[in-house]
């Protein structure tokens, strides 16, 4: 299973020869991952036709290259226009946005893209050579040590409440409690639904996303001239290239930043049914845990930025191990491509890497390649889409409402879904107006029904004894990891008070 020169030497060049298909795929995932709604697993599915008739290798190089552009590309509205369109673009407006209204949009995007693309190619290299090693955290990763995982990720509702406990507090509940909608994991029984029902299979991600971010803050911007401050708006009048090699020198300055946010991206993608969105809000998390100016997040702060791009990028080829030595999709796009790929007569496991090596290691060979070709994108994407920011809000508005609204509906293709849209996004109106954190709000939909779904696995497997969750090693060392995360900040803003205090 392991890799030389020789055989890295010869895919790689293999790989290159189908550059004619890869810089259409990569074009087309930016755009594909701009658009909310939309993603690299419907579109190969309306795609299917077309990588059936392809040849095996030129299938799976045009499925990989869309699928990590997609990646990339989702952080440009998160950043622009605060739109999140997929769940693992969640935690990018937390600091991309309000760097984007405070003119630094060129600079946002420069760091989102660089975080991306380092941040893909260095967790497709440790996959590449680590694979045997990766594929075991997945034999680890029961229900209890996903409690807890989903935990580090819920923990930043704590976070958040530190600013104001009481209504921080209440936006989380709030949130949980959208999250338990749908039918229970157990007994299947209707939990709110009110007789839809389009709610049996719980609130569906996309239009939560959009509502709660997009829609809502198209309506804020209606009160304004612009979505940039005034600031903002000086600093756009004479962009520059400037901006833009700034934030590149600011994300390779945090060189380490980029590396473990990576690598936890890596490790959560690899476990299966896991996802960009828990990577994005843990590694989001831990960064603000461990960092010297906590206060910072959610201002526009550039590591704020860097660790959820970094991490949800570090998923893309984590979710890709246990489908290739296990035969295990580890999300939605890794499971169309076990479909497209046993069509073509692709057998997954220990053995294809002996039968069909090409195969094997190809996949990861075509991700690399993908994410060099997007490095020359960095540059004029960086450069020229920050001047959407300088549209009016009368022209904007509209638009952002009429493209969240599409996006709401593709996924299910629902109507109903473009109502749940706009009434999330009249929630997150009022929430923002009274000073609620939509954030909060959006981890509670988006990671309490998982934390639900792995607590009562975890329960009924151990007949209803609740010290199962303290039974396992590996969930143990991550409840102590948990409580030393989530205290950390508080020590060391007692030890910097005290500091302060001793000082003055």
């Amino acid at each position: 299973m392991d890799i030389t020169f020789e055989i890295f030497t010869g895919l790689l060049l293999n790989t290159l020869s189908f550059w004619w298909m890869m810089i259409p795929a990569v074009v087309l995932g930016l755009v594909v991952g701009a658009i909310p709604g939309f993603s690299a697993a419907n579109t190969i599915i309306i795609l299917l036709p077309l990588t059936f008739a392809m040849d095996v290798e030129a299938g799976l190089v045009f499925m990989v290259a869309l699928y990590s552009a997609s990646r990339m590309g989702a952080g440009i509205p998160a950043i622009l226009v605060n739109i999140p369109g997929t769940a693992g673009a969640a935690a990018t407006p937390l600091d991309g946005y309000p760097m984007a209204r405070q003119g630094r949009g060129q600079q946002a995007l420069a760091i989102s893209f660089v975080a991306s693309t380092a941040g893909g190619l260095l967790t497709t290299i440790i996959a590449l050579l680590a694979m045997p090693w990766l594929a075991r955290v997945s034999f680890f990763m029961h229900s209890v040590e996903m409690i807890v995982v989903m935990l580090f990720g819920i923990s930043l509702i704590a976070t958040i409440a530190a600013r104001n406990t009481l209504k921080g507090l209440i936006a989380g509940f709030l949130g949980l409690m959208i999250g338990f909608v749908g039918t229970d994991h157990v007994y299947a029984t209707p939990r709110a639904t009110f007789g839809f029902l389009e709610l049996y299979d719980g609130i569906p991600l996309v239009p939560a996303l959009v509502g709660l971010f997009a829609v809502s803050e198209a309506f804020l911007v209606i009160e304004g001239e612009s979505i940039l401050t005034k600031r903002g708006r000086e600093l756009m009048a004479a962009p520059s290239w400037a901006a833009t090699f700034e934030g590149v020198q600011i994300c390779v300055r945090r060189w380490w930043h980029v590396t473990w946010c990576s690598l936890v991206g890596l490790v959560v993608g690899v476990i299966p049914g896991a996802g960009a969105s828990i990577a994005a809000f843990v590694a989001y998390q831990q960064s603000r845990s461990f960092s010297k100016t906590p206060e910072l997040y959610g201002t526009g702060h550039p590591e704020g930025l860097i660790a959820p791009e970094s991490a949800n990028n570090g998923v893309t080829s984590g979710t890709l191990v246990p489908l290739i030595i296990l035969g295990l999709p580890g999300g939605a796009t890794a499971a169309i491509m076990l479909v497209v790929l046993e069509f073509h007569g692709v057998n997954f496991g220990p053995s294809l890497f002996a039968e069909r090596p090409e195969i094997g290691f190809g996949i990861f060979i075509a991700m690399f390649v993908s994410y060099i070709f997007m490095i020359f994108t960095i540059f004029p994407l960086s450069r020229y889409m920050t001047r959407v920011t300088v549209i009016s809000t009368s022209f904007m508005a509209p638009v952002i409402i009429s493209f969240t609204l599409v996006g709401s509906f593709v996924p299910r293709e629902f109507a109903f879904d473009m109502g749940l849209a706009l009434a999330f996004g009249i929630l997150g109106y009022i929430a923002r107006k009274t000073n609620y954190h939509v954030a909060a709000i959006l981890i509670g939909v988006i990671l309490g029904p998982l934390l639900e779904q792995f607590f009562l696995r975890a329960i009924r497997m151990a007949n209803g004894d609740i010290m199962v969750l303290f039974s396992s090693n590996l969930g143990n060392a991550l409840w102590l990891a948990l409580v030393i995360s989530i205290a950390l900040p508080y020590a060391l803003d007692y030890k910097r008070r005290k500091a302060e205090t001793i000082g003055g």
